[in-house]
This record gives structure tokens, sequence and C-alpha cells, in this order.
């Protein structure tokens, strides 16, 4: 549209960009008859092209003189512009003025605060001074008259006031104080020295002096000097104390040994006693004399103990050597309740940091006796625990010495682990597989959680002795145990398979009667096997757990190390082979009568009835089989469907297997063997379930393989039904069915059929004529269909094979 519409929008058809002329006329004067008003239309039309010539004109005049205004408020507009700009140059030039004016008033009084802040600081620093070289003549005097007490209060005064002056040592005066106060400090220093070595002499044992009001402060003037006054009379005073210690002690005294080391710490405890009592008040509290006492006292133990260990380390024995750890740790313990540990390292205790919150389910408090035991119940599997905090800033100031000999106390553990197995076998041959119960499931091996519980001990024992090579010594250790177990016990127990010298004839299999045949495995064999394969389900799962918890313990540096996934996969391969015995058992159970049924005389069966004796007996030996099975993996729900998956897909095959060894099939014998295929793909279907009172739908992977099987065997009796005149149809009939490429499977059909050698060379050739080509990457048997629809050249004897399969259902 013009914009002159956008603005004013108008309906008259005159106005429209597209206005057209003729179908305007013809609007108005649609017919003949309305031509009569077309003087009325005329002056209409006049009419408005009059207005329209008025309003062009009143436009024009009123525009006439616009411009002439415009030029005029132009004008206007920058004469009020240069008025402005004077305006504001004139306030601009007041403003400078007023500030000059304001200068010059001011600038007296900057000077005389300058003189202010001048003289200020010209009497403090004189003040400064005057404190200064009073306090040094002060602190000099004190000093010869071991003042101590008022000395401690002048000198930290001096010192700050020294620092003042700093900026100043360039005047000679200033330079000349500051050497005297150092000389002072120097003075100092050595004279409370000397002082203390008169109280506390260093030769000999006994101590003559005693705390007195000078020596305390004497420490007091010493916080203030040098720091290493401080360290120096700390150290001095500290090896005057211990020295009782190193002669009652000595190596060749009987109490040194390890198993009197409870007289060391009952020493030391008896020393921090009478030193509260004789020199508590002495030192400051913040040197923490107490603490630096107990702390040298653990190094000069550690040092001593190392020392004759090495010494008489053929003498050391496992129990002597966790006595020893054991009493050391509860004294580690006893220093961490009693003092802070701020006088370690570098004066500072770090605190630990606290781990995130871990869902390893192996986690548990391990405040209690070792004796606790580990915490596997599924149902604790999910709940987050917080990992322990190490809270003893003591922990290994003593008991490190000990880590060395910890080969002692792995090669013990490894003889009782190997024991431990050893029993473990022996009571299994003793009191041989656990008895059947099959209402309450397949039951762990005791003995699984006897090894667990052990090694559970071991490891917070281990932990408590050292966290660095040890604890890899020790999960070594574990790992031997682990597939010890497993193999003596797991796969050394399963029962052994035996090739069955005998199977059922022909004729025994068609007069069978129930519970005639039983399987290759007892009752108590199976639940054997289910116990052993639930046993090793935990074990994994627990060995999982063990792992994560060996990898906490252990220092961070050595994590990596600890790897249990072999001993894991030890484990998933004890429950592969249960799973393939059970299955195996079963499947060979079924055997016979699968062998019967490929040694029948199909072409003689004269008439359709129930299901075949074969039939009966592979349904009686999986309805004896499986619940037991089911009822004793109860616990592990997921093996017994790997159970099932397994049979179906070593069953299904072999079925097949001896369909194609039915040869030569009648009409009526194929209808009979369709009927058999049926009703085992029911009771497959039906497996998971079987011969329970709770009815579960299978697992969907498993219905689908047996689905997939069973109808690929009733495509092929379908296939043996259709006739095969025309061949044409009979060989698209086939393809369209089976969708097997494969001449051999082919070739068994046609023997299946009853067919002569010349017959099935014409079948072959026409086979390879017809077949399709194959997709790129495609799997012919893949693409079966599972629900093919009944071709059209099927005969009416398959249509009444199908209704009465409907009808028995």
């Amino acid at each position: 549209f013009p914009p002159s519409l956008q603005v004013f929008p108008s309906q008259d058809p005159l106005d429209r960009a597209d206005f057209n002329a003729v179908e305007y006329i013809n609007a108005l004067f649609p017919t003949e008859q309305s031509l009569a008003n077309i003087d009325e239309v005329v002056n209409k039309i006049r009419l408005k092209i009059r207005r329209l010539d008025d309003n062009i004109r009143t436009v024009v005049r009123g525009q006439t003189n616009v411009g002439q205004d415009g030029r005029q408020a132009l004008e206007e507009a920058q004469k009020a512009i240069q008025q402005l700009f004077g305006k504001i140059k004139d306030i601009k030039d007041k403003a400078e003025k007023s500030e000059q004016m304001v200068k010059e008033i001011t600038r007296d009084i900057k000077q005389l605060d300058h003189a202010k802040r001048h003289l200020t600081t010209s009497i403090t620093t004189l003040n400064h001074l005057h404190m200064l070289a009073g306090g040094v003549d002060s602190l000099e005097a004190m000093t010869r008259r071991r003042q101590y007490g008022e000395v401690a209060n002048l000198l930290q005064g001096v010192v700050n006031v020294l620092e003042h002056f700093n900026k100043y040592m360039g005047i000679p005066q200033i330079r000349q104080l500051s050497e005297r106060v150092k000389a002072a400090q120097n003075e100092l220093g050595q004279q409370i020295l000397a002082d203390f070595e008169e109280a506390f002499p260093s030769q000999g044992s006994k101590r003559t002096g005693g705390p007195s009001n000078v020596l305390r402060d004497a420490c007091l003037v010493a916080n203030v000097l040098d720091p290493r006054i401080k360290q120096e009379i700390i150290k001095k005073f500290i090896k005057q104390h211990l020295s009782e210690y190193l002669v009652l002690f000595q190596e060749n005294q009987d109490v040194a040994w390890l198993d009197k080391i409870d007289r060391r710490y009952a020493w030391i405890k008896r020393q921090l006693v009478d030193y509260e009592e004789k020199y508590g008040r002495m030192f400051p509290a913040e040197w923490c004399m107490t603490e630096r006492i107990a702390v040298e006292f653990c190094h000069v133990t550690r040092a001593e103990l190392s020392k004759i260990m090495r010494t008489r380390a053929k003498e050391i024995e496992v129990k002597l050597l966790l006595f020893a750890i054991q009493r050391t740790t509860n004294f580690e313990g006893l220093l961490a309740k009693r003092f802070s540990g701020c006088t370690l390292a570098d004066g500072t205790v770090k605190k630990p940091e606290v781990p995130p919150p871990s869902t390893n389910p192996f986690l548990e408090d391990e405040t209690g006796t070792e004796a606790d035991e580990i915490v596997m119940e599924k149902s604790d599997t999910d709940k987050p625990k917080k990992p322990k905090v190490p809270d003893n800033p003591f922990h290994g100031i003593v008991s490190k010495c000990f880590e060395p000999h910890l080969y002692v106390y792995i090669e013990s553990q490894d003889k009782n682990l190997g024991e431990l197995i050893d029993r473990f076998v022996a009571d299994f041959k003793a009191q041989g597989p656990p008895k059947p119960n099959v209402d309450e499931g397949g039951a762990v091996l005791p003995s699984c959680a006897d090894l667990f519980v052990y090694y559970k001990k071991c490891m917070v024992q281990c932990s408590q002795l050292s966290t660095g090579e040890p604890m890899i010594a020790l999960t070594t250790i574990f790992q031997k145990y682990l597939r010890e177990y497993a193999w003596k016990i797991l796969s050394g127990n399963l029962p052994k398979t035996t090739s069955s010298s005998g199977g059922l004839t022909i004729t025994s299999l068609l007069k069978e009667k129930e519970g005639s045949e039983v399987a290759k495995f007892t009752l108590e064999e199976l639940c054997l096997i289910c116990s052993i394969l639930s046993t090793a389900e935990y074990c994994l799962a627990t060995t999982q757990q063990l792992e994560e918890k060996l990898k906490e313990k252990v220092d961070a540096s050595l994590m990596e190390r600890i790897n249990l996934t072999g001993e894991m996969d030890t484990f998933s391969i004890v429950i592969s082979n249960s799973i393939q015995l059970l299955v195996q058992d079963l499947d060979a159970a079924c055997d016979p009568a699968l062998t019967a049924m490929s040694k029948m005389q199909w072409q003689n069966v004269e008439h359709v009835g129930d299901q075949s004796p074969y039939v009966t007996s592979v349904i009686l030996h999986i309805k004896q089989n499986v619940p037991i099975i089911r009822d004793n993996l109860a616990s592990t729900r997921k093996y017994f469907t790997q159970f099932c998956i397994k049979f179906a897909n070593s069953f299904i095959p072999k079925f097949i297997n001896h369909l194609f060894k039915c040869k030569p099939i009648s009409m009526v014998g194929a209808e009979q063997l369709l009927l058999d295929t049926h009703s085992l793909k029911m009771v497959l279907l039906d497996l998971p379930s079987i011969g329970s009172q709770v009815v579960r739908k299978a697992p969907a992977s498993y219905t689908k393989i047996v689905v997939k099987g069973m109808t690929r065997a009733e495509m092929i009796l379908k296939v043996v039904m259709a006739p095969h005149e025309p061949p044409v149809v009979f060989v698209d009939n086939y393809i369209k069915l089976l969708a097997d490429c494969s001449t051999d499977t082919f070739q068994k059909i046609l023997d299946m059929k009853g067919l002569k050698r010349s017959e099935q060379s014409s079948m072959l050739d026409l086979f390879r004529l017809r077949l399709p080509a194959p997709p790129p990457g495609g799997d012919s048997a893949g693409s079966l269909s599972l629900s093919a629809p009944t071709p059209e050249q099927e005969s009416s004897r398959i249509r009444k094979l199908e209704k009465l399969i409907k009808k028995r259902l």
C-alpha cells in the first residue's frame, strides 16, 4: 500500500492503487436498466471532482509561506544560542576568580597545618628518644642486678620504641643506642643461660637446683629475646630431665626389652606428674613444657627401641611384637587425650581434612573391639557411612619404629590364613555339603563369612600399625588366600560331571513312566552347586568392598598398588562354572529323550494325538530340576535368569539338530512334531516360574530367545508339511518362512521330506536360482520374522493342525 493509505485508510475504490476504470463502471452499471441513473452518477462524480480541486487549492496556498517562517525560526534559535554561550562564559570567569580567591585565603592556613604536623612529629620523636635513652640505662642497671621481672616489661617497651627509629639509623647517636640495646639483649641471654645451667647442671643425673621466682621471671625475659635463647633453655632442661631415663633403660638392661615396655611409659607418666608439681609454674604456659618433655621422650624411645630391635631381631615374636605395639598405641592415644600436639613438626597442628561422605558399603565404625564383624548384609549396602577421620596427632610418634619388623606379623598372618583355609577344607569334608533347604534358598557357606571376618580383623590391626608398605604386603596375602578359597573350597567342591554309560532306548521312552528317570546330579549336589554359586557371588561383592576399604586405609601414594580385580574375576569364573554345570546337567538329562525323538519312525505315524512321550520326559526333567535351582538361587535372581538363558541357548539348537535327524517324515508325523514343538515352546516360555506358586513374568531377554528359536523349529516343520509340487512355490515358501540362504539347511529339509536324490538335485538348483541377493552386512538368520503368516500355498492339512492346536490351548 502507498504511504498515504497507511496513514489515512480509505474504503473508496478510487483511492486503490490497482484501480480499474472498466471494473468500476461495470460495478456502477451492472445492468442495462441501471443506465437510467447515469445523469445522477455523473453529477456525483463532478461534485467530487470540484471538492478535490478545492482541497488541492487550499493546500497549495497554505504551503506558500512555510519556507519564510522556517528561516525566521532558525535565525531566532541562533540568536538564543549566542546569548546562552555568553552567559556560560561569564559564569566560568567568575568561578575561576572565586577559586583564586579561596587559594589565597587558605595558603597561610596550609602552612600552619604543615608546621603543626612537623612540630608534633618532632616532639613525639624527642619523647621517644628520651624514653629510649632512659630505658637503655635502666635496662643495663637491672640486668646487672638480675631484676628479670622488671626487665621483661622494660625490654619489650624499649624494643617497641626502638622500632620507631629504624629510619634514623644514619644518625650516630641513634645507632649507638641501638647497639647498646643489642648488647644488653646478648648479655641477658648469656646471663639467663648461665642461671639455668647453675640451677640445672647438665653433669650428673641429680637435679641440685630447683624452681625460683628469678628463673620464672627469666623465662618471661627469654620470650622477648632471640627465640634461640628460649629453644636453648628448653633443650637443656628437657635433656637434663630425661638423663635418668637413658641410664635406667640402657640397651643392656632387662627392662629395655619389649616385654617390659610398659615400664617405659609408667616412668614418663611419673616424671610428668613430678614436673607439674615442681616446675609447672616456672615456665610460661605457652611454652607447653609438659608436652615438649613427652614428645622428646617419644623421640628418644623410638630411637632406643629401633636400635635394640635391630640388635635382637631374631628374638622378636608375633605375640611380643603385637603386645609392644598395643601398649605403644595406647600410650599414643593417652598423649592425644592429654595434649594438643602444638609442639609437633613446625609448631602447628594441621587439622586433618574431612573427606567427603562415602557411599562405600564396607565402611563402619571401627572403635569397637577387633572381633567386630564386617557388615556384609545387602540391606546395608546402600547406606553411606562417614569414614573415620584420624584425630591423633601423636599416632606413629613411637610405634613407627615397629614398621620395619612388621614382616613378622605379615608372615604370621600368612601362616594363620593357610591354616584357616586347610581347616575350611577339612570341615567341608567332615561335615559334607550343606543340607538342602529349598524353603530358605541357597545358603552361603559359613566359612566365607569367617574368612572375611578374619580379613577385617587383620586389616584393622595392620592399619593401626602402619598404613605404608606393610598394608601392601597384607593385601598380597589377602589376594593369595582369596584365590585359594575360590579354588579349594568353591571350585574344588563342585560336583564332577561323568559321562553317562547308557541311555534310554526308543521302546523305553515310549513306555516311560513318570519318575522312572532322574538327572545325573542328586538333590544334594544341585543344592551344593547353588550354595557355591551364592557363596561366590557373596565373595565377589565383598571383595570389591574390601578393595575400597584397603584403599582408604593405605597411604594415598600407595592406593594404585591395591587391585583385587584378578580375585573378583576368579569368583566370576566360579559363578560361570556353577551355572554351566547346572545347564549341562539339565541338558544331559534331556539328551536321551531327544535321541529317542530322532530315532522314531515318523513316516509310520498314522494319526495326531497328545504330546509324544519324549516331550513328557523333557518336561518331567525340567519340572524336577528347575524349581530346585530357582528356590536355591532365590537370593541371586540374576544368576537364575542367566541359567535359564544359557539352557535355552543350549537346548533349542540341540532340539533343532535332532529335528533334522527325523527323516523321513510323513504329513501326519510332521503334524505330530509341530504339536510337540509347540508344547515344548510353551514349557520353555514358562520355565522361570514353572512349579512356582507365585507366577512371575519371564524376563524379556529370555522370552525373546525362546520365541525366536522355537519359532524357527515350527517354521521348519511347516516347510516340511508343505507340498513340494510345484517346486517353485515350495522353494519360495521355504525362503519366505525360514529366510535361511544356506543350502545345507535346505538339503536337510529335503531329506526330512524323503525326496529322492534326483528330485533333490533339481530342487537345489532351483533354490540357488531363487535366492535373493543378501543384504550387505546382514544376517539372514537375524531377519527371521517371528510372526510370519501362513502362505496361501499351504494345504488344508496345515490349517486343520492349527485349529487342533488352538483347541488344545
